[in-house]
């Protein structure tokens, strides 16, 4: 599994913890410093079965300062993977990558039911 992460996150720390008590081993990238490629969020975005807007950290200040909120709406998918390609602090994290299953954000029952 791959787990992708800001190390400065709350929650992609709170993630690691819960797979670490778990034993769930994992490979970790950071985001920032290894932004994920168009390609690999076409990929997570049509695994995840979720719509691409659902990949956006909504809550990080880029987004707020893009003023996103107003522009996602009028976006393609494919316009919203490229900009979602050109900085990972607009990505919503952690992602976990296991093959054809992609979690986004952390939600510990659902990790648990996709983990266990």
């Amino acid at each position: 599994m791959l787990l992708i992460c800001y190390p400065k996150c709350g929650t992609c720390r709170k993630a690691q913890k819960w797979l670490d008590e778990n034993g769930i081993g994992y490979d970790y990238r950071d985001i920032k410093l290894e932004n994920p490629s168009a390609e690999e969020l076409s990929g997570w975005i049509a695994a995840s079965g979720l719509p691409a807007r659902k990949f956006f950290n909504t809550s990080g200040m880029l987004y707020r300062d893009m003023q996103l909120k107003d522009k996602l709406p009028g976006m393609s998918d494919e316009e919203m993977i490229t900009l979602l390609a050109t900085d990972g602090m607009l990505v919503k994290r952690p992602l976990a990558i296991l093959g054809d299953n992609v979690l986004v954000g952390f939600k510990e029952a659902e990790w648990e039911a996709a983990l266990k």
